[in-house]
């Protein structure tokens, strides 16, 4: 009789666990069918074993674009999207994906001659807005009225922030002959400007005789003929009998590395180092002045917060050599490479490929340059793009040293 009841518990006991397991089954069968054949959104992202890699990842957000997406989809919009994506992903503000469309822009920019209005353009990273660095001169801006200092808040009545600066830039440049509207903020005005393009020939280099006889060059940017401009320049000062030179490359962005070295072999003993790049696997390429100096007279530089790139490559190696004074304000802590690689399909990548150190082997990135003299300008200087002779105390510190 005891057998028999504990005969009757036991298949009562795997009765239960017999429900349970079925159960479960079919309840794992039901939710297994509901992710992979449902309608659930998550089904499509769901990877399956070793499918991790980019590709199929993006074929599962490209099942959930045909399968929800009401409108159309253009498949080169798609590809450049991603590739853009991915480059950004780097999380590198000096290295950008070009576009086929862009590269022909880009490189005409770099050559220093492009069809636009004219005129240099920063971030304004305090107020995150598109700021005038300088308008070039006798371009189309500089006739329009626009100042150093103006934001561009507007372009053809579309919105722009200083995020957006590579994308205005494109924007306001165009067809030859065509107009251009911008919205300008000045101080607290706002004014509106209709400017037709031209093609612009940017001749960045300015000089002039200072007072005892100082020779004095300015320029904003390093482009393919800076160096060739740069030389021009100081020959047509030597004939006025200068004594000594003041370099100013205060809000000079940077652009060639060639065009820094060139300008500092025209100053450095012939065989100097000017320079030490340095890739990711620590290989070092020096650069050397290959050429007899030019220029044997007291030089200083004037910098601040807006000397960049190719400009503190100048500086750096002017200062470890002992060459050049530098006056001003710390600069601005660029101190990396990028290299441009044309792609088959005509687009490009720009990107971080070295770091370069000074002679003296110092780090320049993120960390910058400190001037042998610190000067700031005067509190009552509101644009430090536009300043006048009387106020500019770094410019008469310079002037000073070369007395």
């Amino acid at each position: 009789m005891e057998e028999n009841k504990k005969s009757k518990i036991y298949k009562i006991i795997m009765l239960v666990i017999l429900i349970v397991f079925i159960t479960f089954l079919i309840t794992s069968i039901g939710f297994y069918k509901y992710f992979t054949n449902g309608d659930n959104a998550s089904s499509l992202l769901m990877a399956s074993s070793g499918d991790n890699n980019i590709e199929s990842e993006l074929k599962k957000y490209r099942a959930l674009i045909d399968k929800y997406y009401l409108g159309e989809v253009n498949d080169e919009d798609l590809e450049e999207g991603a590739i853009k994506g991915y480059i950004e992903g780097l999380g590198d503000e000096y290295t950008e994906y070009i576009s086929k469309e862009d590269m022909e822009e880009y490189m005409q920019d770099t050559m220093g001659n492009f069809v636009g209005i004219g005129i240099y353009m920063v971030n304004d990273t305090e107020t995150n807005r598109i700021m005038v660095l300088s308008p070039i001169k006798g371009s189309p801006a500089e006739k329009a009225g626009i100042l150093p200092g103006d934001y561009i808040m507007k372009i053809d009545g579309e919105s722009y922030t200083g995020e957006d600066n590579s994308i205005a830039a494109s924007k306001i440049k165009g067809e030859e002959e065509s107009t251009v509207k911008l919205e300008i903020l000045r101080g607290t005005e706002t004014l509106n400007f209709e400017i037709k393009r031209e093609n612009v020939i940017v001749n960045p280099v300015e000089g002039k005789v200072l007072e005892n006889n100082i020779g004095y060059i300015k320029f904003t940017s390093f482009d393919e003929n800076t160096a060739e401009e740069f030389k021009a320049k100081f020959e047509e000062l030597q004939k006025s009998n200068i004594k000594s030179l003041i370099i100013d490359l205060r809000n000079n962005g940077g652009g060639l590395v060639d065009q820094a070295l060139e300008i500092a072999g025209y100053i450095a003993d012939k065989g100097s180092v000017l320079l030490y790049e340095v890739d990711k696997n620590n290989n070092e390429e020096v650069k050397k002045s290959d050429s007899n100096p030019i220029i044997n007279m007291p030089v200083v530089l004037l910098v601040n917060g807006n000397t960049a790139s190719s400009s503190e490559i100048l500086a750096g190696a002017l200062k470890d050599l002992g060459k050049a004074k530098i006056v001003g304000t710390k600069t601005y802590g660029k101190g990396v490479i990028q290299e441009l690689l044309t792609l088959k399909d005509g687009s490009g990548l720009k990107i971080t490929s070295q770091k370069y150190l000074t002679p003296n082997k110092t780090e320049i990135n993120k960390v910058g340059i400190q001037p042998d003299q610190t000067v700031e300008l005067p509190d009552s200087v509101n644009n430090i793009l536009n300043v006048d002779e009387k106020d500019d105390t770094q410019l008469q510190k310079a002037i000073e040293i070369l007395k």
